[in-house]
Parts: structure tokens; sequence; C-alpha cells
């Protein structure tokens, strides 16, 4: 544990240095921090902000931050951020996470919130603006171990229905749901105490690193084996432009999540081995689909045998980097996911 707060230290240290514009004033906390992160996507950035600011606007009993973390842009993203962060009526706080990956950045975002909620939305998305009264209702009550995910629509009614969660029934998460997509990672709130028991983002996972996706649901399992409360609620509105309007595109992104999902089973295998039950599941309904039995997912009829195959490799790809983790004991290892210096989170 030495060496991972020696190393915490270090990166800290230089996270610090790589911001481009100075955090938020000392003084009284934001209740809302929310934490934004871009890689060549300015156009349907500035438009998130835009919604974010709109909602602050229309709540304005409610102090809200915004932190932009530019994961490596080379479209502009950082001009149009220092121009759009000169204008703006909110705090914006801009850093440069250079390490790629969806999982490093929301780290460093995470690394310069100051509020007491912490609000992950993604950068094709534009929340509604009654989001931060949903917000502060939902969080009025005091309880502070729980990360609550929102309803997620269809931004572009020509995009695929993916990547979206519309039920209008609150929910909790428990072993006989897969954690996968219960809470969309582009709509996931928590209490900052949440994110220093947790810890940080496993680096592993997430667009941008080797598994490709699943970050969220990697942090999903771990809070839940905590016995902090996984909460969806049909309100706090996010509107998702994903863009993919093809069926082949929607089946690329299926299967990085299935990859993603079978990294997640050998990885919590001991301490959350009730995700090997969802895989035997999908196993049984993928031979039941071979004898015309249902498919995946009603509205888009995917097939369940891709999931199964790309469960299995991300399963054989977890392996291989942890064993290759293990052959290089000298290199400069990630953080691991809890260290002393997550109390700053407190």
């Amino acid at each position: 544990m030495a060496r991972d707060g020696h190393q915490a230290r270090e990166y800290l240290e230089a996270a610090a240095e790589r911001v481009t514009a100075p955090a938020c004033a000392t003084g009284q906390r934001p209740f809302a921090s929310f934490i934004v992160c871009t890689r060549d996507r300015v156009r349907a950035l500035a438009a998130c902000i835009r919604s974010i600011e709109a909602a602050c606007d229309a709540y304005g009993a409610m102090t809200s931050e915004l932190v932009v973390v530019d994961n490596g842009s080379t479209d502009g993203t950082p001009v149009e951020l220092r121009r759009i962060a000169a204008a703006s009526r909110m705090k914006i706080t801009l850093v440069t996470e250079p390490h790629p990956g969806l999982a490093a950045a929301r780290n460093a975002g995470m690394e310069r919130a100051r509020g007491r909620i912490l609000v992950f939305i993604d950068d094709d998305c534009e929340i509604d603006r009654t989001y931060l009264s949903d917000l502060e209702r939902h969080y009025a009550n005091g309880g502070q171990r729980v990360i609550r995910g929102g309803r997620v629509e269809l931004g572009n009614s020509c995009d695929q229905p993916f990547t979206i969660k519309r039920s209008k029934i609150p929910a909790r998460l428990s072993r006989d749901v897969h954690p996968g997509g219960f809470v969309l990672g582009c709509n996931m709130t928590m209490h900052r105490e949440v994110a220093a028991l947790v810890g940080r983002f496993d680096e592993r996972f997430g667009a941008g690193a080797p598994l490709h996706s699943a970050e969220d649901t990697d942090y999903l399992v771990r809070a839940f084996q905590l016995g902090i409360p996984v909460e969806y609620v049909p309100d706090m509105t996010v509107f998702h432009h994903h863009g993919r309007t093809s069926r082949a595109a929607i089946e690329r992104l299926h299967r990085s999540y299935s990859l993603g999902n079978g990294a997640l089973c050998v990885k919590h295998l001991f301490k959350a081995p009730w995700l090997l039950r969802h895989f035997c599941w999908t196993v049984r309904s993928a031979c039941a689909q071979a004898f015309g039995g249902a498919r995946f997912d009603p509205e888009l009829q995917l097939s369940h045998w891709p999931i199964v195959s790309m469960n299995l490799l991300g399963a054989a790809k977890f392996a291989y980097l942890v064993m290759a983790r293990r052959a290089a004991p000298t290199e400069l290892q990630p953080i691991s996911e809890t260290t002393p210096e997550l109390e700053q989170f407190r």
C-alpha cells in the first residue's frame, strides 16, 4: 500500500500540472459537479455544455460547477473550450488528460471536482432543464452512500434505440439483474463519499482502453460489493445523441460492451461470482435461439451468440492483462483502485 500511495501522490501532482484552467476558488463547496469527458466531439460538446448552463439557469438556487476533461482531442476542442469557459456564466474547470481512455479521463475529472454530488454526463448528451431540481430532490434526504442513475432518452429519433434507458419504474440493483446498463455511465451520479469508498475507475476498462467498455459497470459492481445501493430513477433525464443510425454500428458497439462484461466475470470471479450466472443464462438463451428462441433486445433483435463469444474473448483478454502486468513488476503500474489519497473526495 505504501508503494501505491507514493504512486498516487506522483499521479495527483502530475494531474495538477495538467490543469489548463484554475479549479473553483476556495470557499463554499458547490452542490453538484458535472464531469464531462471528451475527445474529438467539439460540436456535440458545445451543445452538452449549453444544456448544463441552461439547467443551472433554470434552477439558480443550486450552486454547480462544470469540469471538462479533454482526453487528447485533435479537432480544435482545446481552443473551443477556452472560448466557452471565458464566456460562460458558470464556473468551468478545464483539465487535460493525455493518457488515453474514458476511465483515465473520469479519474482526472474526479480529482478536480469539488461538489458534494458528482454527476457524470457524456459529451454527446444534453440534460433536461429540470435535471438539477430532480437531482436535489433525490439527494435532499441526506442519504449519501448511493450511486444513482437517471433516465436516458434518444436525442435524435433517427438514431438506433440503443444506449438508452426509458423505464418509468424506479429500481435497485440486485444479483438477479445484470449490472451492465442498469445505470448508464452517461448519466451517473454519486455523493463524493462514494467516490472515496469505491475508489478510482479501473483504467483497463472503458472506451480507448484495452477492454473497450464497462468501466462504469465495474464501478457499479465494486459499489454493490461494498453494500452501496445502486438505484435507477425515471427522471434526472438526459438526451443521448449517440449518432449511430445503422444496425451494423449498434452490433459493433454491442460486441464491445460484451467484451468488457466478459472481463468483469474474471475480475470479480471470487468476490462477485453471481456475474457468472448471467453468463450462463446468456449461453442458455443462445442455445435456445438456435432452435427458434427469442433474440436479445426485443426491439433490435440482436443475437445472443456474439455476446457469448465476446464474453469469452473479454475473459481471456483480462487474464492476459493480469499475467502481463505480473510479468513486468518493475514498470510503473496504474494506481490501485483504493488509496489513502482518495480521502480528498470526502
